[in-house]
């Protein structure tokens, strides 16, 4: 199970650096921690690189309404520059500025934004607007933006958006999640009527390495819902599941 928080890692390197993650398969074999020190380091020379300028067009914003400097973000700027600036920007100056973004711009710089840096204000975030968001990343099949903004959410806005996040978006997601002690807790939001669904999502589309992943990262109460559901499933499915579960050494967890 370690190797598959590699490989979610390796993902997560790759969207930073614009990559194909085939490329850089082989670093499935490093510590998932590991990758996660090296892609947050990165991502910090990314984000430092040219600070002094950001933390002054951050200055001038302020002598501007939010709804001109909106329109400047939006006609000038850019997402990955406005994601830069957010990230020195005063909290309530940028949630003000953040919702007067078009939907499809807004999402386009969370695609962007280092959530570590931009904490309070993703917290600040009206729920509404948060969820818009989410709807949106989840039209785009955006898992990875998704998972970097969960540990930063409120427990009631998480709840909200499970909403938005049908059973394969959250198995993708729960895959690709940045704080992987968060799924527990995330799972625990869910009504039990969910986890039929999930395996039937898992059967449906072939996601039994999410699932599994999942499996050991939640609660023995959830795990055994989970499996329970798989248990479940039609004889071709289960049989399907048993197999990817040989092959990753987690068979015990449909026999328990």
């Amino acid at each position: 199970m370690t190797t598959l928080d590699s490989r979610a890692e390796v993902l997560k390197l790759a969207r930073l650096l614009g990559a194909d993650h085939e490329r850089l398969s082989f670093l499935a074999k490093v510590d998932a921690r590991e990758l996660r020190r090296l892609r947050e380091r990165m991502t910090d020379v990314l984000f430092d690189a040219n600070l002094p300028m950001l933390r002054r067009m951050a200055s001038a914003s302020k002598l501007l309404p939010g709804a001109v400097t909106a329109k400047i973000a939006e006609r000038t700027y850019g997402p990955m520059l406005c994601a830069r600036i957010a990230g020195v920007m005063d909290a309530d100056r940028a949630v003000d500025v953040a919702n007067r973004l078009s939907l499809g711009f807004l999402a386009d710089v969370a695609v962007e934004l280092d959530p570590r840096r931009c904490s309070e204000i993703i917290a600040r975030m009206p729920r509404a607007r948060v969820l818009e968001v989410a709807a949106e990343l989840v039209r785009r099949e955006d898992w990875i933006t998704i998972g970097r903004f969960v540990g930063h959410l409120p427990d009631e806005t998480v709840e909200a958006a499970l909403d938005v996040l049908h059973d394969e978006a959250l198995l993708h997601t729960a895959f690709v999640l940045d704080d992987k002690a968060r799924v527990g807790q995330v799972v625990e939001l869910l009504p039990e009527t969910r986890f039929d669904g999930l395996a039937a999502a898992a059967a449906s589309h072939d996601l039994w390495v999410p699932t599994f992943d999942l499996l050991a990262h939640v609660g023995n109460g959830d795990r055994e819902l989970l499996a329970g559901a798989l248990r479940r499933l039609d004889k071709a499915s289960v049989a399907r599941a048993r197999e990817k579960a040989a092959e990753m050494g987690v068979l015990h967890y449909l026999d328990s």
